[in-house]
């Protein structure tokens, strides 16, 4: 259960990962460059945020981790809780295995085979719920991001907003070109001001 929740997480730091930023925006040349042949074309506006930094402040993403992570947890307590209590009946049966009858025997065997089938069954279905729980987030986590860039983009005209993580395509980036902090300050702004509105709803109902 741990290794295929860990799989799953993974994936989804993965997917964000993979699909934060290459957003390519029309906005007014900014200076000129110098083309192969020496001809002389129009200057592009480019940025880029770091990935990395950008996931581990955030606060949606810190939230929404240790969300997931707590219910991970509480659900592979409630799966040993089951399955220590499975395994006691079945010590339990082998022990008094010898003093049934041929029926009573086969009566309880098939009962606790139905039980161990039974638990494996809401082991699988409680992973698929958790497993689609954090693909939404994640699919949040990138509707959150992407619209708040294409809003920060309204005022600045960026051409292209670049994703830049160690190891990725990016082999350098000049630090002045870094807006990262300006977008966690904005995406945190946006995420703290939506959950006060949440909790205020809440409170009237």
């Amino acid at each position: 259960m741990n290794n295929n929740t860990s799989l799953i997480w993974n994936i989804v730091l993965t997917l964000a990962v993979a699909v934060l930023f290459f957003l390519h925006f029309s906005g007014k040349p900014d200076g000129t460059s110098t083309a192969a042949d020496g001809a002389v074309v129009p200057g592009r506006r480019t940025v880029y945020v770091q990935v990395d930094s950008l996931l581990k402040n955030y606060d949606f993403f810190k939230d929404t981790k240790k969300e997931l992570e707590n219910k991970n947890f509480q659900l592979e307590n409630e799966l040993n809780t089951k399955g220590r209590s499975l395994q006691n009946e079945v010590a339990f049966f082998q022990q008094k295995a010898q003093t049934m009858t041929p029926e009573q025997a086969r009566s309880t065997e098939a009962q606790l085979m139905k039980k161990q089938q039974d638990l494996v069954a809401y082991r699988d279905q409680a992973a698929q719920a958790l497993g689609q729980e954090e693909a939404k987030k994640n699919e949040q986590l990138y509707k959150n991001i992407r619209a708040y860039i294409e809003k920060y983009n309204k005022d600045n005209g960026f051409e292209y907003v670049l994703g830049y993580s160690l190891g990725g395509g990016i082999l350098f980036a000049n630090p002045s070109l870094d807006v990262t902090q300006k977008i966690i300050d904005g995406l945190n702004k946006e995420y703290k001001s939506t959950g006060t509105a949440a909790a205020d709803t809440t409170a009237k109902k």
